[in-house]
């Protein structure tokens, strides 16, 4: 039965970027024959089950769980295992369209040939998304799988470890003749306490949508039967004779156990009363939600760029509630051929405008020089002639100054010998007289 699984289980992925490329490469897949561990074998036995009995999985995103239940001998389920998720990407909410990044929330449902034992990702089974009801709303995306290697663009990622185990799950329920298992994806435990939380979210009639679903499993422990008509999710309804469910269309009369309606009222009571009263208690705030449609588009050209090998933020834009988007200052770029082509090419334009910003400093710099130089060169004529004007003035300055001093020296002198020379004659003349005289 395994070998059947095997040769219909690889899957024909095509590159994306909406999920994990997980297309085959592996001849041979050991770990996809690994058994359960006895602990895991007696757990079951003790709860009722046998080993090939049918399965299901719950998801849950902001607790980070997956859950496997299986069917008991009174066909109810109980959880027999409960793992960590190693990464889920994007943020609470829904799948919205190719390249969001978001792992998908809603009730999938997965056959046979869905199992990949020869995962890139070393074991891995495909969702089904999506579904009707994505289908219905315009909903795209392709490779959205839960799988090993603990790296998710929109998966549900696990350790190896863990995907062993929970692919060996299903693959034990398929050998058992179960046709195809139920995995009921959402954003968190749909309590009371976290409905109340977010309550305000753009979200949160999806949520209700899907709590309905969850709410019924709660009260049978029985995976639902799902439906999609006026592109919603009906659960557990039987349409009237003759008439079928059509996931765009209207939905049909339908009918549905009273014995189920009555639980299901109940339930739902002592619901809204936990819910009034969480609305008056303290809780946790929020994280982060995916802002419907316009968000995922964002991130999806996003998405497109980085594929592209273009260099975009490191991290997916944010919408933020007043409209304006986040984007992150640290940059990247995917590392695949065109992401090193892209990077080539860039590396090439750098280098050419390194070199036009070098030749251009070059020419600068000689600019610069060749002032210099002139400058330097009028400096020193300037110079020069300074000099030159200098030497003359200090050379006539000596002579102007004998020139004009000399007379000023001279003149005393002159007149003194003039005086001395009057004064002798009018001694001379005076004895003279005297001589002639006698006296």
């Amino acid at each position: 039965m395994f070998a059947k699984l095997a040769r219909t289980g690889v899957l024909a992925a095509s590159i994306a970027v909406a999920g994990c490329n997980d297309s085959s490469m592996k001849d041979f897949a050991p770990e996809a024959n690994k058994p359960l561990p006895d602990k895991i074998l007696a757990d079951m036995r003790a709860k009722g089950m046998v080993r090939t009995s049918s399965v299901m999985a719950r998801i849950f995103k902001e607790e980070g769980k997956l859950e496997i239940w299986k069917a008991k001998t009174n066909g109810r389920y109980d959880m027999v295992a409960s793992y960590d998720i190693c990464k889920w990407s994007g943020k609470l909410g829904p799948k919205y369209t190719e390249g969001d990044r978001q792992a998908p929330e809603g009730f999938y449902t997965v056959r046979p040939s869905q199992m990949n034992p020869r995962s890139n990702y070393h074991l891995s089974f495909n969702i089904g998304f999506p579904n009707a009801y994505d289908r219905a709303n315009g909903r795209t995306g392709q490779n959205l799988m839960v799988h090993g290697a603990c790296s998710s663009s929109g998966c549900y990622s696990m350790t190896d470890a863990q995907i062993e185990q929970i692919y060996a799950f299903g693959r034990d329920a398929f050998q058992g003749g179960q046709t195809e298992f139920q995995i009921q994806a959402f954003p968190f435990r749909m309590t009371a306490a976290n409905m109340a939380r977010y309550r305000s979210d753009p979200n949160y009639e999806f949520w209700k949508m899907l709590k309905v679903g969850y709410d019924n499993f709660e009260v049978t422990k029985v995976p639902p039967k799902v439906d999609v008509c006026d592109k919603r999710y009906v659960f557990n309804q039987v349409a009237a004779d003759g008439q079928t469910f059509n996931p765009t269309g209207p939905c049909p009369a339908t009918t549905q156990p009273d014995s189920l309606k009555s639980a299901y009222n109940a339930y739902q009571s002592t619901y809204d009363v936990a819910f009034n009263s969480a609305l008056k208690a303290s809780v946790p705030p929020p994280k982060p939600t995916i802002a419907g449609i316009k968000e995922a588009s964002i991130v999806s050209d996003w998405s497109k760029r980085r594929a592209r090998g273009e260099r975009v933020p490191i991290d997916p834009p944010s919408l933020n509630t007043d409209g304006s988007v986040t984007e992150t200052a640290r940059m990247g770029r995917i590392d695949s051929p065109a992401g090193r082509k892209m990077a080539a090419l860039d590396a090439e334009k750098a280098a050419k405008q390194k070199a036009e910003e070098q030749r251009l400093a070059a020419i600068e710099a000689a600019k610069q020089a060749k002032a210099q130089a002139l400058a330097e060169k009028e400096a020193a004529k300037a110079q020069a002639v300074a000099a030159k004007e200098a030497a003359k003035a200090a050379k006539e300055a000596p002579v102007a100054t004998a020139t004009i001093a000399a007379p000023t020296e001279a003149a005393p002198a002159a007149e003194t010998q003039a005086a001395s020379a009057d004064e002798s004659r009018v001694t001379k003349l005076k004895n003279k007289l005297l001589g002639m005289f006698g006296g």
